[in-house]
């Protein structure tokens, strides 16, 4: 097992080489120097992998899937460490579900990845007709990854491209390259060499690992915005894609519900990473006769949670991982006081501290076409828009063009069905809200995008389908 300090070392950039100095956002001070890669270390990477490729995926998925397993045993040895510079590098605190919470997520994943069955299907065999549809290796997939969650969303990439037989070159957001680094590093402890390559540098790696010819697919996790330049710089090479874009999830609290009882799921549903998840609870739809209610309630829990360094045991929310971001949060929280909105609690950072902080903010009496309704905060500002009928509220969450997760909340499950179904989302929870499972496919709908993860279908979506007809 490695130190801290040793697994920091072994992701710093080289004396001499490119380097970008990586700050903690809750302090400011520098956490490290991440190496900045060019194109031609991609196109070294690309070629690693391909050549790689052909033995792995020979191996077959009983061996492909026990190395994955020994991958997520080396992963809990190093839990701490990665854990550690996860909280320094991104800022989200250890405990609650945020830096250990994503490192434990990481094992789960790949563990999932590797005992998830995929076998041969027979679609016809009527005695003169027999077809069997398999799925083959792509060859080398390329991962672009997001700041937010970026060890555990990295796996969600890796772990079933890895199963199926392809490579992989990841390209890790420039926000927290160190802990992708870190990740892959501990990962090539028990994986053979040149499966798995992170190339850590600017946009324009990123665009070239999306039109790479040597790149049969691409994962890509971030906002709608990159994820249509990815489709467009795809084009030319018709790579197979897998897109989770960018969300503003809905819940939709139903008359019958008991207040008390769901603001804690509803607060975590909203605030999990600080609000830094693109399947969190997003704008919240409460019916008239609940409303103060729930607004009492939520503010209450609000009020519990302690804010501030990661690494600090007792928090269990943190900083906005970057400025730009901090901005977005401040300047729609603050055109929603502007147009008569009620902040319950929050809506006044402290600027006189350092780091990003920005207080969990509960905004009431606000109309659905407020900014803060209609574009993604992604952070911790929740607005709640009140509803007079079930129809009201189902047409209002159905009104983006965003559609990637959902919630109904009420004690009747099948009300809360029936609701669900009319609701535009990729996936609908029940009385819970961003609860993903590795065992559950995964996707967007409308502009979040396209492709699923997770499941058996995940693992479906990293082969090429191939029908063996006779």
């Amino acid at each position: 097992m490695e130190t801290y300090d040793s697994l920091l070392a072994s992701v710093t950039a080289a004396p001499g080489q490119a380097s970008r100095t990586i700050f903690d956002p809750a302090t400011g001070e520098a956490v490290g120097e991440a190496p900045v890669h060019t194109v031609a270390d991609l196109d070294a990477a690309v070629a690693a992998a391909a050549a790689a490729q052909p033995a792995w995926a020979a191996a077959g998925h009983e061996a492909r899937s026990a190395a994955l397993l020994k991958a997520a045993d080396a992963v809990e040895r190093s839990a701490e460490e990665l854990a550690r510079l996860l909280s320094r590098e991104q800022g989200k605190p250890l405990n609650g579900p945020n830096a250990r919470f994503e490192v434990g997520a990481c094992a789960a994943w790949l563990r999932a990845a590797a005992t998830t069955p995929l076998e041969p299907e027979t679609v016809v065999d009527d005695g003169t007709t027999r077809a069997v549809l398999h799925y083959r290796p792509i060859g080398v997939v390329g991962a672009i990854g997001p700041w937010n969650w970026p060890m555990m969303i990295t796996v969600w990439q890796i772990g079933p491209a890895l199963r199926m037989g392809n490579t992989v070159v990841v390209k890790p957001s420039e926000y927290t390259p160190l802990s992708v680094l870190a990740l892959i590093h501990v990962l090539n402890q028990e994986l053979p060499e040149g499966l798995l390559t992170v190339v850590s540098g600017g946009r324009d790696v990123g665009e070239a690992l999306a039109t790479h010819p040597g790149v049969g697919k691409i994962m890509f996790t971030g906002s709608t915005a990159t994820g249509k330049a990815i489709i467009r710089s795809s084009a030319d090479t018709v790579k197979r894609l897998t897109l989770e874009l960018g969300g503003n999830d809905a819940g939709i609290v139903l008359p019958d519900a008991d207040p008390k009882a769901i603001a804690q799921d509803l607060f975590w549903g909203a605030f999990i990473n600080t609000g830094q998840t693109c399947a969190a609870l997003k704008r919240l739809y409460v019916p008239d006769s609940l409303y103060e209610a729930v607004c009492t309630e939520l503010t209450s829990v609000a009020a519990a949670m302690p804010m501030g360094v990661g690494l600090d045991e007792a928090n269990v929310l943190g900083p906005l991982q970057n400025r730009a971001q901090y901005e977005i949060v401040a300047r729609l929280v603050d055109a929603a006081r502007d147009a008569g909105a009620r902040i319950l609690t929050g809506g006044n950072p402290d600027t006189s501290k350092p780091g990003n902080f920005y207080p969990a903010t509960l905004v009431a009496d606000i109309e659905n076409t407020n900014p803060l309704v209609t574009e993604e905060q992604f952070g911790p500002a929740l607005p709640i828009i009140r509803y007079s009928t079930i129809e009201e509220a189902i047409t209002m969450a159905n009104a983006l063009d965003v559609g990637l997760g959902a919630s109904v909340w009420s004690p009747d499950l099948d009300a809360a069905r029936n609701v669900a179904a009319r609701l535009q989302a990729g996936t609908v929870w029940i009385n819970k809200h961003g609860a993903v499972d590795p065992r559950i496919p995964f996707g967007g709908a409308k502009q979040s995008g396209y492709g699923l993860e997770f499941g058996t279908e995940g693992l479906k979506h990293l082969g090429v389908p191939q029908v063996i007809n006779g």
